[in-house]
């Protein structure tokens, strides 16, 4: 039997598969790599002291000699938030992209030290470039809440998979930059292999509404308003920024920005032109000081609720400029993404307990999504004509329901996947299937942005958060006595066991163990230790403790010994001296 020598390509997703966030997904031909966006996630509330969640990269640091080059589609921090990080332990020679996105890239590889260890190259749309031998990358130009996004075609020797990227069918984009609809048509006539489609709304019939159906609302609101104007929405949200500023202008008001990401995006795009102002409408918090309430706007940062961003510090009444007053209206012009919205009302409920008026909620028509609907869906299906559809970009209900969709188009089940992050996909001109799996968890970074965050650490975290830690210190002489009580220091641990108590109870423990171990731990000459190994001592005082306190107290609380043992003698023994195994006052957990 003939060996089948059809060309295949791998596909593997290290994130964006029943998940919201850090999409990034690997295209692999003969030995060359090419990445397609490299996103992040944020943490959940059990990620203590976590910045930021990267998905796991084994995979490409193992294989970082085939990495030819990435393409970036469009600058959300969910595909772009993670390469800044990844530069740090791969060399990618490459990155291809659309200008807004680059632009914000380049302030982020700048502010990590990290801006000579790639080369940036701006595209257009229906440019093509080569990345290596196997690929060739086709940028078309899409519809999505940010400017300048793109659909990718990427040519492969086994055919032509079109990766959609974030998406919607836009009829009437805020910039004029229409969906290339005919250029996906005229692929889908030629033939494409495999499509990999945005799940995000897939649940939700009909088409998502224009982004410019958001502006009579805003304007109507804004008109309603007697004071002060507060305004949150998405940082990244050029065309809703856009259409603030506009109002704003039309409504003899002055606008105020706070909040660094917001502040760093409209200076990205009005250098590139997606966003038109004349400069006196862009003012300093302190100029907006000296002017009528009504004649002020405040665009601010903090729609999701985020500990940090400047509505929530505004707030919880910690924001150094800016108190909020009553006959205030606050805008909240963006819905809660999936796991905020908790954060969100509560920022709501303190806001209106200052007298703000708050303006929120999706009948207000404040708001609408960059991602296409099941109708968008189906279009894209019609216009492309895949053989093989791969839905991602979602939870897995999503994933379930968008192969439901391309199914009732017509595209057969058995010519569809649902996978995992990690799972690894050949795809060739006969066939799809699943044929292995690379590490796929996550990689959790620190508040510092330097370090990673291992499952131990966070274990230990989050055993902290929950049970409190108890600090034993105590000394230990050469001969296994304590040479003084022990000290007990109890950080975030509830009992009603008093402290003399539990102390006595540490000492006899110690005690005893000392005087039934202490001969396992020592070298003796005539009676004399000579060699005493003080990190067994303290890892076996450290275990006995544990055990007795979590019987006693009935919980889980972290216990840590410090531990100081004597200075070394200076006589000698039989013409040795005593010897320390390690140095004194070790501590463990």
């Amino acid at each position: 039997m003939a060996k089948n020598t059809s060309p295949t390509v791998k596909i593997i997703p290290l994130g964006g598969l029943h998940e919201i966030g850090k999409n990034t997904c690997v295209f692999e031909c003969e030995d060359e790599i090419i990445l397609l966006d490299a996103g992040l996630a944020f943490p959940t509330d059990g990620m203590h002291g976590v910045n930021i969640v990267l998905p796991d990269m084994t995979y490409l640091r193992e294989n970082r000699h085939k990495i030819k080059g990435m393409i970036v589609t469009h600058g959300h921090e969910d595909h772009i938030g993670g390469i800044a990080f990844h530069l740090r332990q791969l060399e990618i020679p490459v990155i291809y992209g659309p200008r807004l996105a680059l632009a914000m890239l380049e302030g982020k590889l700048e502010e990590a030290g990290m801006r000579d260890r790639t080369e940036l190259r701006t595209v257009r749309p229906r440019e093509t470039v080569r990345l290596g031998s196997q690929f060739i990358v086709e940028f078309i130009r899409n519809t999505h809440s940010i400017a300048d996004s793109f659909t990718i075609a990427l040519h492969t020797p086994a055919g032509v998979i079109i990766h959609t990227g974030d998406f919607k069918f836009d009829h009437t984009p805020v910039d004029g930059e229409f969906f290339d609809m005919q250029r996906l048509a005229e692929h889908g006539e030629k033939g494409v292999l495999c499509l990999i489609s945005d799940s995000t709304n897939s649940e939700v019939p009909g088409y998502t509404a224009s982004e410019r159906s958001v502006y009579p609302n805003l304007e109507r609101v804004f008109s309603q308003a007697k004071g002060r104007i507060l305004v949150t929405t998405f940082a990244s949200s050029v065309h809703r920024i856009n259409m603030i500023l506009d109002i704003a202008r039309k409504q003899n008001r002055v606008v105020g920005v706070v909040g660094r990401s917001m502040l760093n995006l409209i200076a990205h795009a009005r250098n590139l032109g997606y966003i038109k102002c004349e400069d006196n409408l862009l003012q300093p918090l302190q100029a907006l000081r000296n002017l009528p309430e009504e004649k002020v706007l405040i665009l601010t940062t903090g729609s999701q609720g985020e500990p940090l961003s400047a509505m929530t510090r505004i707030s919880n009444g910690e924001h150094q400029q800016i108190k909020i007053r009553p006959g205030d209206t606050v805008v909240f012009s963006a819905n809660p993404i999936p796991g905020n919205t908790i954060a969100v009302v509560n920022t709501i409920d303190r806001l209106m307990m200052q007298g703000a008026n708050v303006i929120y909620g999706k009948d207000k028509g404040l708001h609408v999504s960059g991602h296409g609907c099941q109708e968008d869906q189906k279009l894209m299906i019609g216009l492309t004509k895949p053989k093989f559809f791969l839905p991602v970009h979602g939870e897995h209900r999503m994933l379930v329901k968008h192969a439901e969709t391309a199914q009732s188009t017509g595209i057969p089940a058995e010519n569809m996947l649902i996978v995992q992050n990690g799972d690894v996909i050949e795809v060739s001109p006969e066939a799809m299937r699943v044929t292995g799996k690379v590490p796929a968890g996550i990689e959790l970074v620190d508040m510092s942005r330097t370090g990673i965050v291992s499952d131990r650490v966070l274990k230990e975290r989050q055993q902290l958060a929950g049970e409190g830690i108890i600090t034993i210190a105590a000394a230990v002489d050469w001969n296994g006595k304590l040479m003084m009580k022990p000290e007990i220091h109890l950080r975030g641990v509830v009992t009603t066991i008093d402290r003399p108590k539990l102390q006595q109870w540490v000492q006899e423990r110690m005690e005893r163990v000392l005087s039934d171990r202490w001969s396992s731990f020592t070298q003796s000459v005539n009676g004399e230790p000579v060699e005493v190994d003080w990190v067994g001592v303290q890892v076996q005082l450290e275990r006995e403790l544990q055990r007795q306190i979590r019987r006693e107290l009935q919980t889980q609380p972290t216990v840590t010994l410090l531990m100081q043992t004597p200075d070394e003698p200076t006589k000698a023994l039989d013409g040795r001296r005593r010897r320390r195994t390690t140095a004194p006052q070790v501590a463990a957990s």
